[in-house]
């Protein structure tokens, strides 16, 4: 089989949403001996690029992007022995804290958020909901995330995303975190208002404006 043939094999595994069948066509592109970076960059993340792609067109929903960020990890886990600790380090996106904020047990959005993140590329530490302010500022310092994303479903709530801010500011670290801010009741004018670096109005636009953040930054 060729490679091109190998690396498609690759991208649709993970279209397969099957962690077996992605497991095996990673397994079969190191035994046919493709770069694992290469089986990574251009097999695997077509694949993924193209979930992203069909969940923004409507045309997957969220158990597809659940399935799809399993694959992925699935066949990850096989190439990453092969894989130089530093250039691993390199493919991963950013690493992004997430969650719902305190009093607040709304999840449903933030976790396709969540979902659609993994399945991009980030490494995200989902936290859940109903989360206290301080909890996700220590475990974005614990993560060292790069981004932490905080979901309110309620105008009642919306203050303790301000909390969040207002917390890194008190420990002197406000500069080591972008935030970014989403929720039913969140718009970009709240986000500017608190001081958030960015606000995303759906799970799309959320991993295409942390995107752009990581770009800048």
């Amino acid at each position: 089989m060729s490679e091109e043939s190998i690396l498609k094999k690759l991208a649709d595994s993970i279209l397969s949403f099957d962690e077996e069948v992605a497991k095996a066509a990673a397994q079969e592109a190191l035994e046919a001996g493709v770069d694992p970076l290469k089986a990574l960059e251009k097999g695997l993340k077509v694949g993924i690029d193209i979930v992203g792609d069909k969940f923004s067109r409507d045309e997957l929903f969220l158990p597809h992007l659940l399935l799809a960020a399993d694959a992925l990890n699935a066949a990850v886990g096989v190439l990453e022995e092969s894989i130089p600790r530093e250039a691993a380090e390199k493919m991963r996106v950013g690493t992004i804290v997430i969650a719902t904020v305190k009093d607040d047990i709304h999840d449903v959005g933030k976790n396709i958020v969540s979902a659609l993140l993994s399945a991009s590329g980030f490494e995200v530490h989902d936290l859940g909901k109903d989360v206290d302010v301080a909890m996700i500022v220590d475990k974005a310092v614990a993560v060292d995330a790069d981004i932490i994303m905080a979901s309110a479903l309620m105008t009642t709530t919306m203050r303790r995303q301000r909390g969040i801010i207002e917390e890194l500011e008190f420990k002197g670290i406000r500069g080591q975190f972008l935030v970014m801010v989403g929720g039913g009741p969140t718009t970009q004018e709240w986000s500017v208002e608190i001081g958030a670096d960015g606000y995303g109005k759906n799970a799309a636009d959320a991993v295409a404006v942390a995107k752009k953040l990581l770009e800048k930054k």
